[in-house]
């Protein structure tokens, strides 16, 4: 097969190729030389005409230094064309392994540079989720101190009233100034007079109201439907109520005549 033949491993090199040309050139020349036994001397053969062209052979005694030298080296040539392709042989197979060998080194420190880099990604995630969690329960802790604190103050800011109608039109007065009902202590003091005399129980049973079922209850006299209708969230559901019952009186009077203060008479 030539040099240039797929499968072959590679070319012959230009020192192979002389040294084998060589080999060869000898061995044709010890092919035309013929053997001959006897006294260990050599004869000269009768020369002959070949084609016009004279040649000649000679004869070749295995013996002679001449015959050693030339079989000493053709053996030679052929182990040191033998040896060298050994040893490039070698150098192939060794510069493969370290090629196979880096290769190898190469995948497993990618292995190890993505394994790291996945725990450090997953450490980041974990470390953002604790650090996401522990803002939130911070935050959480602010606003309930803050709601607690709120509470407190409010609780530090509402007053003390007193069980009694001037601690009643106090406090109504109190809650009437956060949801903003107009009205007056005096303008409250002057119907409670009239309507009830100041007794949370008392109640109408003669009038219309009463007659119709719903009669007139409280200090201020309201009616269940309009104690329904204007009754202010925080305070007690009940028409007997002092506070409760003032408070829903003076947002019914305020829708209806502007203010408590300007009711002069049954409303």
């Amino acid at each position: 097969m030539s040099a240039n033949t797929p499968g072959h491993s590679r070319g012959l090199k230009k020192t192979h190729k002389a040294t084998i040309a060589g080999v060869a050139a000898l061995s044709a020349a010890a092919l035309t030389l013929s053997l001959v036994q006897g006294n260990g001397g050599s004869t000269e053969t009768e020369p002959q005409a070949l084609s016009g062209t004279q040649q000649v052979a000679w004869s070749y005694n295995a013996a002679s230094p001449q015959a050693k030298a030339l079989a000493a080296s053709v053996t030679e040539q052929q182990t040191t064309i033998g040896l060298k392709a050994k040893q490039e042989a070698a150098a192939k197979a060794k510069a493969d392994a370290k090629a196979k060998a880096d290769a190898q080194a190469a995948a497993k420190a990618k292995a190890a540079a993505k394994a790291k880099a996945d725990a450090q990604a997953a450490a980041n995630a974990k470390a953002a989720a604790k650090a996401k969690a522990a803002a939130k329960a911070k935050a959480d802790a602010k606003k309930r101190a803050a709601e607690k604190a709120a509470a407190s103050r409010s609780v530090a800011r509402t007053p003390v009233f007193a069980n009694n109608l001037d601690g009643w039109i106090r406090e109504a007065l109190f809650i009437m100034d956060k949801h903003n009902i107009p009205g007056t202590y005096n303008g409250l003091h002057k119907n409670i007079m009239r309507e009830s005399s100041g007794n949370p129980r008392a109640i109408n049973n003669w009038d219309i109201n009463a007659i119709n079922g719903v009669p007139s209850k409280g200090l201020l006299q309201v009616i269940y439907p309009t104690f329904k209708a204007y009754h202010i969230p925080g305070t007690k559901f009940d028409q007997y109520d002092p506070v409760a019952n003032l408070v829903a009186a003076a947002n019914y009077a305020a829708d209806r005549y502007g203010s408590i203060d300007n009711v002069n008479s049954a409303y």
